[in-house]
């Protein structure tokens, strides 16, 4: 497949309502978009890179960066998805960058191939159950009131943001005023050490599908050792970057569940290799949110309907953080949403919207 040119586009999104977690608020998403051209077809990838380096080293500005000065410049001309991966494996890091510029790429072949990408990794299933990521309150009731919403909008499991001075209390409440049918879990960002093993103890009497990323991100050793000090199941997020991290992880025993990111880890091919990975193993996978917009909500659905992916993921609707989507808005019903079927991711940007909120682009030529 031959590659005329590349866009990069920055576009500024605000959310609904600001998103607050251990290590930030988030109130608007300045979103960094990558449209890969070619003679037979255009592709998009989005990157999920935060404006500050907090969730990770990397933050858009950055992203950009590397993309214009190394990455896009050691892409061949005519080249596929796998060819990506080859040609930017000598640049170390900046995968949410390099998942970015690989999913666009990827769209493009596939829409020239007329495949969709659920199709090509492999998808078991024409819609997923949708899970709800609920940021950190300012009170107890503020919370309460929130999940209600969220269950009466469909969504299947509800996970809660948690840090030192807002996790048991909010966590029992949540728990206590819902029942046990509620699918419940917890997501700490990395806000704690081993050192808190007998605090986050108090959550296993909660029956929690999971806490996850309790620890370090660069630490399996210590997340090893609180998975015998606790009978809540762990689950790593920030710590997986690639398929190596997640075999590291299992034969430690730092974890029973994994969320797959596809932008933390360098893109669709090699969360599906995670998957395979964790699937052979018997662990359990869900893939995770950035708070995508349409289009890599679209890819996440995609993956999400892998046979691996047994626990609803942070694939929510479009309205649950935008008022208007850069694509057509991903609809929740009866708790789930449906996997695009048309080539590629399957969703196209809307020109209005996206001229609306772009910010800034850059066009580089192969």
């Amino acid at each position: 497949m031959r590659i005329t040119g590349i866009e990069l586009r920055r576009v500024a999104m605000p959310l609904v309502t600001p998103f607050r977690t251990s290590f930030g608020t988030e109130t608007e998403r300045d979103v960094l978009l990558v449209r890969v051209v070619t003679p037979d077809a255009e592709g998009w990838g989005e990157c999920v890179a935060m404006s500050d380096p907090l969730y990770s080293p990397e933050y858009v500005d950055a992203a950009a960066d590397v993309l214009r000065r190394f990455l896009v410049p050691a892409l061949p001309t005519d080249t596929d998805a796998h060819g990506v991966g080859r040609a930017l494996h000598p640049f170390k890091g900046h995968r949410m960058a390099k998942a970015a510029l690989e999913t666009a790429v990827l769209d493009a072949q596939l829409r020239s191939g007329g495949q969709s990408l659920a199709a090509y990794l492999g998808a078991a299933a024409d819609r997923v159950p949708a899970g709800v990521s609920v940021g950190i309150m300012n009170s107890v009731p503020e919370l309460i009131e929130a999940v209600t919403g969220y269950l009466h909008e469909g969504y299947r499991r509800v996970k809660l943001k948690i840090a030192p001075g807002w996790d048991i209390a909010p966590t029992r409440a949540v728990r206590e005023h819902f029942g046990p049918d509620l699918l419940l879990q917890v997501d700490a960002n990395a806000a704690y050490t081993l050192t808190d093993a007998p605090h986050l103890a108090k959550l296993d009497p909660l029956d929690l599908l999971l806490i996850e990323q309790p620890l370090a991100h660069d630490d399996l050793l210590q997340h090893a050792r609180l998975a015998t000090r606790i009978t809540t199941p762990v689950c790593l997020d920030e710590s997986i970057e690639s398929a190596a991290h997640a075999a590291a992880a299992i034969t430690l025993g730092a974890c029973s569940i994994i969320n797959i990111k596809p932008g933390r880890v360098g893109g669709y091919l090699e969360a599906r290799r995670i998957h395979d990975l964790a699937r052979a193993h018997g662990l359990a996978v869900w893939c995770g949110g950035m708070l995508e917009t349409g289009i890599g909500r679209a890819a996440n659905l995609a993956l999400a309907a892998l046979p691996g992916f047994t626990l609803p993921g942070d694939t929510s609707a479009s309205r649950r953080y935008y008022t208007t989507d850069l694509t057509p808005p991903f609809e929740l019903r009866d708790g789930h949403l449906t996997v695009p079927a048309a080539p590629g991711i399957g969703v196209d940007p809307i020109p209005a919207v996206l001229d609306e909120v772009t910010t800034s682009t850059e066009w580089i030529t192969l």
